[in-house]
């Protein structure tokens, strides 16, 4: 053995080991890079509409906000397309569009944070919050095509559950931290503390590659993983035609509709309590910031600790039926007992319980969904997921101004139950064992074609 092989060999033994050889390491990154999902979440969607409810905005102006800044990620569905046919594969097939992400929220929070009078500037804060959501969605798309690819299926609602939960963490320390510094040193100064907690997760993807012997960055040495080489897509057609294969299949089809329903109802419910509390109740924006953020924290660590393990042991799609019938349950708390809407304990509950659901239905319907996921376009396929899933999270705030002037508080909880309501009817029909089975006959097919 040459002098060179043996420094070779010792340098490797002294690098991590990459993403797929290393089970902690792989929930490690996850865990970083949807905490980093989760700080411009926490601040654009509940942070920053409870401190325009407390300035006096409308809740159609709030409504409207929220709606264009999550509209970014309907965008996923061109995005998706890219990352499956473009990538710099000595890197890894998703890591460069990951990092692409992630600095892209680096840039555009600092750019945000220096929107003069933003109240009064209505466009362009709207705008730079609109440029920071998008590259959030870049990341979350690449991230997400990376867990399908590297996660493998017996790991991944365990892995949804460190994923989802957090998120959910990012989002209650951004809230509750952000809204602080709002309120003490003002706008600015809170959303460029945002860019710098991005920066700090950056290192995380920067340095832990997804299979061994590819480059950590672009000038350092490594190849291309032979896995990586062998799932190529060469060309658009072949994204074209295996994507509609594996769409046409029954529970693909039928996985877009849970998606819409209940995200249209998260999306309400989450812009409806920063300014029902506020506008209503007479809340502050910190009031509702801390109690909220501690309830998204609490819901985040036990989606990470308890969420994965509930979904393995009793199956995703009866545990998530489960969260959905809780779900339907808990605003007709608010109906039923209104004289104790003025109680701070009642609203504590109920905020409480609202999280701690919402995350773990979120996990479950999103494990569900990437279980359904043929890797070959894993990036494209689960972003047709989630785009109807971001439909619905847009279409929730969109019709909060309607509702408002037309019904009581009382019915518009009540169109939330309604839309967990079609959620869980339709997730009865899914047949996860079936399309694992659907997408095994597919790959065999292929893999004759190809031998032929």
């Amino acid at each position: 053995m040459d002098i060179n092989t043996i420094i070779s060999i010792e340098k490797r033994k002294n690098e991590l080991p990459a993403l797929s050889d290393h089970t902690f390491l792989r929930y490690f990154n996850f865990i970083a890079l949807y905490l980093a999902q989760g700080i411009p979440e926490g601040m654009l969607y509940f942070g920053l509409p409870a401190w325009m409810a407390v300035n006096g905005k409308s809740p159609g102006e709030i409504g409207a906000f929220v709606a264009v800044v999550t509209t970014p990620w309907t965008f996923k569905v061109l995005i998706a397309p890219l990352m499956d046919r473009f990538t710099y594969l000595p890197m890894g097939k998703r890591r460069p569009w990951v990092l692409t992400g992630q600095l892209g929220l680096m840039v555009f929070f600092v750019l945000m944070s220096i929107v003069p009078d933003p109240l009064n500037n209505m466009t362009l804060f709207t705008l730079a919050a609109f440029m920071v959501s998008f590259s959030g969605a870049l990341q979350d798309v690449s991230t997400d095509g990376m867990a399908i690819d590297i996660i493998p299926i017996e790991q991944q609602a365990r892995a949804n559950g460190f994923m989802w939960g957090s998120k959910t963490i990012g989002i209650s320390a951004s809230l509750y931290i952000g809204s602080h510094l709002i309120n003490s040193f003002g706008y600015h100064t809170a959303i460029l503390s945002l860019a710098c907690a991005v920066c700090i997760i950056m290192i995380v993807p920067a340095t832990l590659k997804e299979r061994p012997g590819e480059k950590i960055l672009p000038w350092t040495k490594g190849i291309a993983s032979s896995v990586n080489l062998l799932a190529k897509v060469n060309s658009w057609s072949e994204i074209g035609k295996s994507l509609l294969r594996v769409m046409k299949l029954r529970n693909s089809l039928l996985m877009i509709f849970p998606l819409f329903f209940a995200t249209t109802g998260f999306g309400l419910m989450n812009t409806l309590l920063p300014i029902f509390t506020i506008q209503q109740l007479g809340w502050t924006n910190i009031h509702y910031s801390e109690i909220n953020a501690t309830a998204s924290l609490a819901g985040g660590i036990g989606g990470m600790m308890i969420c994965g393990i509930l979904l393995d042991k009793f199956g995703k799609v009866k545990m998530l039926s489960f969260f959905l019938v809780l779900l339907i349950l808990l605003p007709l708390s608010i109906i039923l007992l209104k004289n104790y809407w003025n109680t701070p304990v009642f609203m504590n509950i109920y905020i409480s319980t609202y999280n701690f659901l919402y995350v773990f239905s979120t996990i479950g319907m999103f494990a569900v969904a990437m279980k359904l996921c043929w890797k070959k376009v894993s990036a494209t396929q689960f972003t047709l997921f989630m785009v109807a899933a971001n439909l619905g999270l847009i279409a929730g705030p969109a019709i909060i101004g309607f509702l408002k002037n037309k019904f009581s508080w009382d019915y518009i909880f009540l169109t939330f139950s309604l839309m967990m309501i079609l959620t869980l009817i339709l997730v009865q029909f899914l047949r996860t064992d079936d399309q694992l089975h659907a997408i095994s006959l597919m790959e065999e097919q292929e893999q004759n074609i190809a031998h032929v």
